[in-house]
């Protein structure tokens, strides 16, 4: 096959977002018209039309991107960018699968802008069930896809592997909003670091780079331990970077409220502010965080005003993109590392 041309950041954002109406047929259009499962088919579809569209597809794109950084352009056939798109749906798919259980974890009210699945008028906890069939729906790409490539063992591995890794970071992050008497002594740096690595890191940021990397024919073990390295780095800042938002963002911009106060959660901002608070200034925390009350929340929030929180986040990310710098330039090796510095651009303001 002829190989395709470079492609930009915005051709890539387009062709990988008009995409998704194949994976729909892929996964819907054999048997829609099954007597005995079409009505289940028709409620799959109406789950990915509802939750997948939309959001800025970082992981998802991340697979593309990488899979066009590390294979020569000689070797990118229409068949090879196509798998890309399919396994970068993957990724995009699999998130949604834990956000739409997420949410109803959280008992959150909107997600991008809109109610959340389970939040919507008949659907109710059936969302459970509805989740369970985005996980499916990963596999069964993947089976139809990729099956036939060499690296198609290392990629079901590197899923299932990944899933686990990001279920367990979920289990610290209940564990730690576990209701009940406040006890600020579990909000550590050694907790909340765990918290970013395995819920957020292992998925967001090493699933998509080693999917590519996979796909690439690039599977030495030195090559994953160095990109992980580096990755795990991207995905600690984007764990803080979300925590800074679920209290500073604007919900109009970010699609949802944030909650994480009232959720007693193990965030970057509580951690920070347990180094600094004074005797009194803890005793703040232990009276206000974790309820649902709008004038206990706004104490939370005017004591990291008054802790400086906001710039003590700005001189983190700061600091946290200079490491980065200097992680790729140790651990990068053989590999390129624009592949590493293009995920860095989508979540740092630089």
């Amino acid at each position: 096959m002829a190989p395709v041309k470079a492609s930009t950041a915005s051709d890539n954002f387009q062709k990988f977002s008009s995409f998704f109406e194949k994976v729909v047929q892929d996964l819907t259009a054999e048997e829609c018209g099954n007597p005995e499962i079409g009505v289940a088919i028709s409620r799959l579809r109406k789950v990915l039309e509802y939750n997948a569209p939309g959001g800025k597809y970082i992981r998802g794109i991340t697979v593309l991107d990488s899979v066009q950084e590390l294979l020569p352009l000689t070797l990118q056939d229409v068949e090879t960018i196509e798998r890309a798109l399919v396994v970068g749906w993957c990724v995009e798919l699999l998130s949604q699968y834990f956000l739409v259980a997420d949410d109803i974890m959280d008992k959150s009210e909107t997600r991008r802008g809109k109610l959340c699945w389970y939040k919507k008028e008949g659907i109710g906890l059936d969302a459970i069930n509805d989740a369970f069939l985005l996980e499916s729906c990963v596999y069964r790409l993947l089976k139809k896809h990729c099956r036939g490539q060499p690296y198609y063992l290392n990629l079901l591995e590197l899923f299932l592997e990944a899933s686990y890794q990001t279920e367990l970071g979920q289990t610290l992050d209940l564990i730690s909003a576990q209701p009940g008497k406040m006890d600020l002594a579990q909000y550590t740096e050694t907790r909340y670091k765990a918290i970013a690595k395995y819920k957020t890191a292992f998925f967001c940021f090493y699933l998509p780079i080693a999917a590519a990397m996979f796909m690439a024919g690039i599977d030495q073990e030195e090559d994953l331990r160095n990109a992980k390295a580096i990755v795990l780095e991207m995905g600690e800042v984007y764990q803080a970077q979300n925590d800074y938002l679920d209290c500073y963002g604007d919900p109009s911009i970010m699609g949802r409220a944030g909650t994480d106060i009232e959720e007693k959660k193990c965030t970057w901002l509580v951690v920070e502010a347990l180094k600094r608070v004074t005797p009194e200034q803890r005793k703040i925390l232990e009276e206000n965080y974790g309820y649902d009350d709008v004038d206990k929340v706004q104490k939370v929030k005017q004591l990291y005003e008054d802790l400086g929180l906001a710039a003590v986040y700005r001189q983190y990310e700061e600091d946290s993109y200079q490491r980065l710098q200097t992680l790729i330039s140790q651990h990068a090796n053989g590999l390129p590392k624009e592949t590493f510095l293009s995920m860095a651009r989508k979540i740092w303001r630089y």
